[in-house]
């Protein structure tokens, strides 16, 4: 799905990917279609089901939200409805894939096979069946707005600009302080931080091993703000929302058998397991990270301090200085150029950079170059120490989105509008000429659009 789309497509899309079962009872409801659309019927217990799910996910669920989760139902099968009138066909190989990440995140929020079974009262193979059919049904859905949504005239740049003519100020989009930065980045003496880090682990589990309990050396050591408290204890989860390499130790170990030292990014790591389900463990863990010295970070200044003063005394051009000592490999390949890992954008507001970047950026003028100071990388979850100075190249300063330079943004505004609109419309229309009925007992709720009850 490309990023655009993602945008215009409402909740109720997302809605069919946690279904539970279809045609499952709940204590007190007895069960009975609640709605028809076309040829297809929504179940009181696919509401329910949808409403148990939100409980699961902490959410609060009254009669109101009853009535919109029956709303996003209806819009749905109006989509599905006209999908099987235009013969689309499932994408299968995407709908096993959401299906094993649907599972495994029921399975990691419920704790296991037989937690999971236990809340929808059936086994896995019966969910995944109807969670199957379900997904079927959104991919089918997902396609037909998606052929709605692209039914549309191309934008042309005078459309564009006859949006920006037409719309208040106050109604265009407003387009945050961006920043074009240059880095040279000098890690720290990584490898006698990590022979630290190793010889504390080596000491730590033969203290398990000699008898003493993992979860007091895990609140005692361990560096995971998520488990430190619960004695490193994970909860049981799939292995698959864990980096590959501790998946395999774990998964690879004895109830009550200790690791050896594990490394991901995020660090190193001993791992006891506890307990182990097919794909799902729980396990405790001890994460350690590399700890640097002032003498790291005196000799990582200094060598920065150095090439600073080549590019302003010597006028050696930072891109020059990036791509000859830079250590940070995503962008001295670039001359330093920072750039996002996710849509190649070079340019950066505020909330995308690391905080110690921003506090040293937040104090420079355009062309200015940085005093070395310390930040993060973005490695692992968290990131690993690096030393840097940073170059501002060129900062927009937060505006009303104009013609002129952010094209690409009213392009999208314009875009996600005519796209919304096309959405509406074929929705307005299915209403008046698709068959709906709707049962008495939901015929009191206040629906956002109007034209179910007819």
């Amino acid at each position: 799905m490309n990023m655009k789309m993602k945008k215009i497509i409402p909740v109720f899309l997302l809605l069919l990917a946690f279904l539970p079962a279809r045609g499952q009872k709940y204590d007190g409801i007895v069960e009975k279609s609640v709605a028809m659309v076309g040829n297809d019927i929504v179940m009181l217990s696919e509401i329910e089901a949808e409403a148990q799910m939100q409980r699961a996910r902490g959410l609060s669920v009254d009669k109101s939200a009853r009535c919109e989760i029956l709303e996003e139902f209806l819009v749905a099968k109006l989509f599905l409805t006209q999908a099987k009138l235009d013969s689309l066909v499932v994408n299968e190989a995407q709908v096993s894939a959401m299906l094993d990440q649907r599972i495994n995140e029921v399975l990691t929020t419920l704790g296991g096979e037989e937690k999971t079974e236990a809340y929808f009262g059936k086994p896995i193979y019966k969910l995944r069946q109807e969670w199957r059919a379900a997904l079927s049904d959104q991919s089918l859905i997902q396609e037909m707005q998606r052929n709605v949504a692209q039914d549309i005239p191309k934008v042309t740049p005078r459309d564009v600009k006859k949006y920006v003519e037409d719309t208040p100020a106050e109604d265009l989009p407003m387009v945050s302080t961006k920043y074009r930065i240059r880095q040279i980045g000098i890690y720290p003496d990584k490898e006698a931080a990590e022979l630290a880090v190793k010889e504390q682990l080596i000491g730590l589990r033969e203290r398990v091993v000699n008898g003493e309990r993992f979860a007091t050396l895990a609140r005692l050591y361990s560096q995971d703000p998520g488990s430190v408290a619960k004695g490193g204890e994970l909860g049981m989860a799939s292995r698959s929302i864990f980096w590959p390499a501790f998946s395999d130790a774990a998964m690879s170990l004895k109830v009550g058998q200790v690791s050896q030292i594990v490394e991901t990014p995020d660090g190193y790591h001993i791992i006891q397991l506890i307990e182990r389900d097919g794909d799902m463990f729980n396990a405790r863990h001890i994460l350690i990270k590399p700890k640097y010295t002032s003498t790291d970070r005196d000799r990582a200044f200094q060598k920065l301090d150095s090439i600073r003063n080549l590019i302003v005394v010597d006028s050696m051009a930072f891109f020059d200085a990036a791509r000859s000592f830079s250590e940070e490999r995503h962008s001295a390949t670039n001359g330093g150029l920072m750039a996002d890992e996710y849509t190649g954008s070079s340019y950066f507001e505020k909330d995308q950079l690391k905080p110690n970047d921003y506090n040293v950026l937040r104090n420079m003028q355009e062309g200015d170059i940085s005093e070395p100071f310390e930040s993060l990388d973005n490695e692992g979850r968290n990131g690993n120490t690096i030393y840097k100075i940073l170059y501002l190249e060129k900062i927009i300063p937060a505006h009303v989105a104009n013609f002129k330079e952010d094209y690409n943004t009213l392009l999208e505004e314009v875009n996600q509008k005519n796209a919304m609109a096309a959405v509406d419309k074929f929705i307005e229309e299915k209403q008046k000429t698709t068959y709906i009925v709707i049962d008495p007992m939901f015929q009191g709720c206040d629906f956002q659009r109007k034209g179910w009850i007819k």
